[in-house]
Parts: C-alpha cells; sequence; structure tokens
C-alpha cells in the first residue's frame, strides 16, 4: 500500500511540474557571439520600449523571463561591436530561441580586447582568489592541461619525466590531492590513470579556472588548497577541430572535437585523442654494469623502458534548448592506456619489464535547467567507471642502466605481479540555485561518491590481502548565500558538511569508521572603479584522506589506513588593476596574499627503503606567501607578460617520534617543496603574412625555479654545491612559431622546447626530456 502511495505522489509531483512548466510565461533565450564564433560576455539584451532586459553571461548566454504575449523589438548590443536588433511575436508560454552574431565595430578595434570582457576576464573579477586561462590561445600547441597549468602564478607542475608520467601539481605550496580537479564543475577523482590533466590536451578545454586556497561552495568538493576546473563550453553548436602533433622521441598527438547540433536542439557531442611517446630521452645517471662492477658516476644514457600510449573518447548524445532542460546529454567515455616504468622514486632504481595497464568506460548523465521553477536552476550529474587498472610484474630479473638484466630470484622486478583491479568509482552531484531576486541567490550542492576495490592476481591466488575490503562513501554536502551589486560590490558566505565512511582491510584485520567535518568561508569583492578591484576570502576546510592514500596504488604508493583527516584556515587577500597609457599601451596587474595553516597536513616522503612514497601526517604546517602577474599588451600585435610566486611552508610539529625534546626541524622550512619561481612569455602576433586573412605569431616563454632543499635544511646540506641534498635550479626556455591560414581555418605550429637543452628536475633525480621540436597540425571549421 505503502509503495502504491508514494508511486502515486511521484506521478503527481511529476504531472504538476510537467503542467507548470508547460503553462509558464513566455520567456526569450540564447547566446550572443562575435563573428568568428567567440562568446560575448556581459553583452546588453532589452526589449525596446519595455522594461525587459538582462545581459550575457560568460559563456554569452542570456534569457529574460515572464515576457507578456506580443510583438517587440529584441536589441543586443556590447562595447566593440555592431548593435543589431530583430522583431519577435511570442505567444502566450512561448519559450523563445534567439540567438544573435554581432559583427566588430571596426572603428573600436583597437580598445575591444580591453573593454569587452571575455568568459576568462569574468571568471577573474570574481571574489574568490582566481585564475582563468583563455585555452583557445593556447589550441595550436602542443601543451596538455598541466602544461598550460604550469604558467600560472601561484601553480608549480612537478612531473617524474616526459608523456604520461606521473605528476604531483603544487598550488600556493598545497600539492598532491589537497588540490581537486573538476571538468565542467564534476570531480575527477573517479575518471582512473586513463584521464588525467597531464594527458588531456588543451584542445578539449574552453577555459581552465583555478581557485586558490577557498574553493566556491558549488563546486562540492573537501580540497584542502584549491581547485582547477576544466571548462569545455560550448562556443559552437557544429564544429570539427582536429589537430596532430610529431616529435621528439617519437611522440604522436591527435585530437578530434566535433558537435553536430540541429535546429529543434537535438545534439551530437564528440571529443578523441591519443597520445604516445617513446618517452627515449637522454638522462644523466650513475650507472654500473651488473656484469663487470663497471662504475660510471654521470654516464648519459637514453631510456630504454619507458613507452606511454593512451587513447579516449568521450560522447554525448542529448538535448539542448530545451522547454525541460537547456542541456541533458548522456554519454559514454571510453579509453585505455599503457606506461612502462622505468624507475622508482628515485632513478637509482631501474626496470626494464615493469609496466602497468589501464582502462576506463564510464556511463555519464548530464542535466542542467536554468529557471526550472521561477528563480530555480538546476544541474545534476552523474557517472561510474567500470574501468579496470592492472599491475605487470613478472620478469624474474635485476636491469641495469645499459639495458643489461640477469636472474634476480622469483620475485620479479619488484613485487611480483599480475593484480588486475577495479576501483568502482561513483559519483553522483546535485547543484541548486534559487534567484531571490536581481541581486540575492540562494545555494545547494550535494557531492556523493564511492571507492570499492576488487581485484585478484593469478601468480599470488592465495594472497588474502587481495580479499580484504578496501572500500570508501564520502558525502560533500554545501549551502550558501550571495549578495551582488554588479560592478561595485558583492559577497558569499558559505558552509560544507563531510562525511567519509572507510571499510578497510590493509594490513590486518577488517575495520571500519565514519568520520564528520563541518567547514565554513566567505569570499567578498569591491571595486574601488572600473579599473581598480579588491578581493578577500576566507576558508576554514577540511580533507578526508583519499582511497589511494589509505589503500595505496599498486605501484610507487604505499598504504596507510592510520591517517588523519587534514584542516585548514586558509585566507588570501588580492588586488586586480587595469590601467591604459593611452589608446595603445594596456596594463593587467594581480597580486595575491596567502596565508594558510593547516593541522594534520598530509604529505608524501620516502618510506624505509626510499622505494616508494607513503602518505603522512604532520601535526601542523604553517604557510605564507604571495604571487603576481603583470601582462602588457601593445595595441594589438604584442603581448607580454610575467608570473612570481614566493611561499614559505614552515614545519609546526614541535615533537618526532621516536625522539625526544623539541625536535631539530621545529619550525623549519619544509623540504622537497619548490618555494620560488616564476614564469615570463613575449607573442607577437603579424597580420597578413603572405595573403589577407594569413597570419604569423612568434611566442617565447620562460621558466625559472629556484633550487630547494630535499631534505631539512637544519640537517645539513645548506649551500647549493651539496646537490645530494638538493634539487637544483631550473631554467627552462620555450620558443614556438604558428602560422593561420584562411583566418584561423588551417594552422601550422613548431616549437622548440628547453632550447638550451638543460638538465631539467621537477623532483630530485628524476630527469626530465632535454632538447625537443615538434609539428602542430590543426584544422578547424565551424558552420554556426
Amino acid at each position: 500500500m505503502q509503495i502504491k502511495q508514494i508511486l502515486l505522489l511521484g506521478i503527481f509531483c511529476a504531472q504538476f511540474i510537467f503542467t507548470y512548466a508547460q503553462n509558464q510565461p513566455s520567456a526569450i533565450s540564447g547566446t550572443v557571439r562575435s563573428n568568428d564564433g567567440n562568446a560575448i560576455a556581459a553583452a546588453s539584451i532589452t526589449l525596446q520600449n519595455t522594461s525587459f532586459g538582462t545581459v550575457s553571461d560568460s559563456g554569452g548566454q542570456y534569457r529574460i523571463s515572464q515576457v507578456p504575449a506580443g510583438t517587440y523589438t529584441l536589441t543586443v548590443s556590447s562595447i566593440g561591436y555592431v548593435p543589431r536588433s530583430r522583431k519577435i511575436t511570442l505567444a502566450a508560454g512561448q519559450q523563445l530561441i534567439a540567438d544573435f552574431r554581432l559583427e566588430n565595430a571596426a572603428h573600436e578595434m583597437q580598445t575591444v580586447s580591453i573593454l569587452g570582457r571575455s568568459a576568462s576576464q569574468e571568471v577573474n573579477r570574481q571574489a574568490f582568489n582566481v585564475t582563468a586561462i583563455d585555452a583557445s590561445k593556447l589550441y595550436n600547441t602542443t601543451l596538455d592541461i598541466s602544461g598550460a597549468l604550469d604558467r600560472v602564478a601561484g601553480i608549480r607542475v612537478r612531473e617524474s619525466g616526459g608523456v604520461g608520467s606521473n605528476f604531483n601539481l603544487s598550488l600556493n605550496g598545497f600539492s598532491g590531492n589537497h588540490v581537486r580537479y573538476f571538468i565542467d564543475g564534476i570531480p575527477m577523482d573517479n575518471f582512473g590513470s586513463s584521464f588525467q590533466i597531464n594527458n588531456i590536451p588543451i584542445n578539449i578545454a574552453d577555459r581552465v579556472e583555478v581557485y586558490k586556497g577557498v574553493v566556491p561552495m558549488w563546486l562540492g568538493s573537501d580540497a584542502l588548497g584549491g581547485a582547477i576546473n576544466i571548462v569545455t563550453g560550448n562556443k559552437y553548436r557544429n564544429f570539427i577541430d582536429a589537430s596532430y602533433s610529431y616529435g621528439s622521441f617519437n611522440t604522436h598527438r591527435s585530437v578530434i572535437n566535433a558537435a553536430v547540433t540541429s535546429e529543434n536542439g537535438f545534439t551530437v557531442q564528440l571529443n578523441a585523442f591519443q597520445n604516445y611517446s617513446d618517452n627515449n630521452y637522454k638522462v644523466r645517471v650513475e650507472a654500473s654494469d651488473i656484469y663487470t662492477g663497471a662504475y660510471a658516476p654521470a654516464s648519459l644514457l637514453r631510456r630504454f623502458h619507458d613507452t606511454y600510449h593512451n587513447e579516449t573518447l568521450v560522447a554525448g548524445v542529448g538535448v539542448v534548448g530545451k522547454r525541460y532542460a537547456d542541456r541533458l546529454l548522456l554519454g559514454v567515455t571510453v579509453g585505455k592506456n599503457y606506461k612502462e616504468i622505468q624507475t622508482g622514486a628515485r632513478m637509482a632504481s631501474v626496470f626494464g619489464g615493469w609496466h602497468r595497464r589501464g582502462n576506463i568506460l564510464m556511463p555519464t548523465l548530464k542535466y542542467k535547467k536554468d529557471n526550472l521553477l521561477k528563480g530555480l536552476d538546476v544541474t545534476v550529474n552523474a557517472n561510474y567507471n567500470l574501468g579496470e587498472e592492472q599491475n605487470i610484474d613478472t620478469l624474474n630479473v635485476r636491469y641495469d642502466w645499459y639495458g643489461n638484466s640477469k636472474p634476480n630470484g622469483a620475485n620479479g622486478e619488484r613485487a611480483r605481479s599480475l593484480y588486475k583491479y577495479k576501483n568502482n568509482n561513483g559519483l553522483a552531484t546535485t547543484m541548486l540555485n534559487y534567484r531571490i531576486d536581481d541581486r540575492q541567490s540562494l545555494a545547494l550542492s550535494n557531492v556523493f561518491s564511492t571507492f570499492d576495490r576488487r581485484g585478484s592476481d593469478e601468480l599470488n591466488p592465495a594472497n588474502a590481502e587481495y580479499e580484504r575490503p578496501r572500500k570508501t562513501n564520502k558525502n560533500v554536502l554545501g549551502a550558501g548565500y550571495s549578495f551582488n551589486v554588479p560592478n561595485r560590490w558583492s559577497a558569499t558566505v558559505f558552509g560544507k558538511y563531510i562525511s567519509q565512511f572507510n571499510l578497510n582491510g590493509t594490513n590486518g584485520a577488517a575495520g571500519s569508521n565514519t568520520t564528520n567535518r563541518i567547514g565554513y568561508g566567505m569570499a567578498a569583492t569591491y571595486f574601488l572603479n572600473q579599473a581598480l578591484q579588491l578581493k578577500a576570502s576566507y576558508e576554514l576546510t577540511n580533507r578526508m584522506p583519499e582511497a589511494l592514500e589509505i589503500f595505496g596504488d599498486v605501484e610507487n604508493q604505499e598504504a596507510n589506513p592510520s591517517l588523519k583527516p587534514e584542516q585548514s584556515n586558509n585566507v588570501n587577500i588580492g588586488v586586480g588593476y587595469n590601467f591604459r597609457l593611452n589608446d595603445q599601451h594596456a596594463f593587467i596587474l594581480n597580486a595575491n596574499a596567502i596565508y594558510r595553516n593547516a593541522t594534520n597536513f598530509i604529505y608524501n616522503r620516502l618510506n624505509n627503503n626510499q622505494s616508494r612514497l607513503v602518505a603522512d601526517n604532520r601535526d601542523g604546517v604553517r604557510t605564507y606567501g604571495g604571487d603576481a602577474e603583470l601582462r602588457y599588451a601593445y595595441s594589438n600585435w604584442l603581448t607580454a607578460g610575467a608570473t612570481l610566486t614566493y611561499q614559505y611552508l614552515q614545519n609546526m610539529q614541535m615533537y618526532e617520534p621516536g625522539f625526544s625534546g623539541i625536535s631539530a626541524v621545529y619550525k623549519d622550512q619544509m623540504p622537497n617543496i619548490p618555494y620560488f619561481y616564476g614564469n615570463g612569455d613575449v607573442s607577437v602576433s603579424l597580420p597578413n603574412v603572405g595573403r589577407k586573412g594569413n597570419n604569423l605569431t612568434i611566442g617565447y616563454n620562460l621558466l625559472y625555479v629556484h633550487a630547494f632543499w630535499l631534505y631539512w635544511p637544519s640537517r645539513g646540506g645548506r649551500t647549493e654545491g651539496d646537490s645530494k641534498l638538493m634539487v637544483p635550479r631550473q631554467l627552462n626556455h620555450d620558443l614556438n612559431f604558428v602560422y593561420s591560414v584562411r583566418g584561423g581555418r588551417y594552422n601550422i605550429g613548431l616549437e622548440a622546447k628547453n632550447l638550451t637543452n638543460a638538465d631539467l628536475f621537477d623532483n630530485f633525480s628524476l630527469q626530465k626530456p632535454g632538447r625537443a621540436f615538434f609539428l602542430n597540425l590543426r584544422y578547424f571549421i565551424s558552420t554556426k
């Protein structure tokens, strides 16, 4: 009887919502774009001789609701573009879609890039300490997402080698799992090794948003130190964007992005990409011949077991622009990867057969509807990763750096294994935003994720370790309130409630526990004038230990089931200033000061035999520092910029396990973390080279990382000459040329990386590739 009542109640509610949606007042919505297809933010859309009007958002989208039936003149205008008008007739209850294309106003071309704000610039105007990268400017390069992030103030991407290598992103001193990753606001925690920011090409993104310290509630995350959100966007309804590159170390990259959308809103979207590299670059190592014992302290030898490739397809089919859904997509992400493992946590360990395979098979659901009910916006996403990972170590030999091998017992190169496992990751997110009026809004978000590792090893079928449970369920509930006076000031307050359940059988009998944490925060910004913006934000944030930290990753991360949740007080203060000296010289200056005070800080250290990493807690770590960015543009052909970051991470743990008295490293600088680094770039654009509509762009990038301690500074190695205890200073130069034909339809790019062939290290002894050259070919066409 109860089941019948519930079903009847559900049918009644569905019928009510459907009837309400059908009988709602007329509305007008659409997208405003430039002639080249770029979204125009902050465009003014009005119905002449009425009080109805709005402005477009960062994606160029707009909506005017509660419009009575009748005939109107709809006008769209934006600084730097020729206004357009269109006569429309609305029937009662009609939901009219009216898209606009605006032409550049020729007499304002030199100022439009400064006065007209792009989607990325709109993001940067938020109250949060955020930087948005306009990914479209990098489409003709061979960069992946991590390479683009490495040029942002406050970020340092540390890789252990070439294409597909392990990476660790540091954001204002926080790194690893302190920083969370999202794609279109969806957490990437369960995407597996086939879909990570160091193998996703930049072409898949419209922009990349970097939130430093305080993370917006709507992202639904328990990040401790920041978040990266990859926004794929929907600039074009019908387009093909394809590119292929080839370069040093037999490196191949291919990308195809495409979408087809009919007039009635049916859409098919496709993203496909692959990466391949032998990664056979030369490294300088201490080598010893396993047969003769001959020792060479600084041999220059090629990596011989480091091939990597991955292939990924992201497909979606559904509808857009409907009364019941702005977007409703059913999709699937499929892919696979193969990674040979050349070294352990240090290059002293060398392997010749050990490798890893993985795949991803993830069905997805994406739903979004603004104004589903009056003032209520709804976003729902769900996915479940059915993919597998396998660790393969079957050769009972030992290798040296010359590629020689000889028998070595029966335990494989590290630990004989054919372990195949599924992490069974699932995710469901819901975001509700209710607009009280033009200035106030309430938001509620909930993110539920699950992890349940199941696996077996045919070489060790009786190993009880594989039968022990490794399961985690986590829920992040958030609520927030925002008040916004456009172009004057805005403020947001929010709270988060995090709950995590662990069922753990690692290193012993199974045990379970549930942990709950509450966090809260605020962010505010004030515009002194159109050019000068002040920002401040604070958050008491919590982060639960990740499944891979608790259970290990079966490769280079050991398990630690005793990890405690960490907590941090994060404070940001920032200023942004845009100014012009005259019509041709434009400047953008952004500066931020940071303070972090974390307890039970989770960090990675080497295990006892220094062959693997293990996550551990420190009682406390205090961080203070800042970053700054200066950009300059001359007319429309020269741009230059520089970023600088300084951060001091201080150990606040007074007592060390196993030692008596106050620790010798109390208040010492945290080791093995870059603390002073920066970037510089210059780009020159030459129009109409060869023929009208063909453009040549020449760019240069510089990366500098100051030397930093590998171990505690107070325990020796305080001079740069003591190389065994320091990661040396890094100085990297890149150069690129891009020739675009027919307004960007055909593009040819040439890149030279690490021009001086410097020995580069993000991590101690793990050398990165030397000088490399790449050719990139790209084709783009859009019909609407």
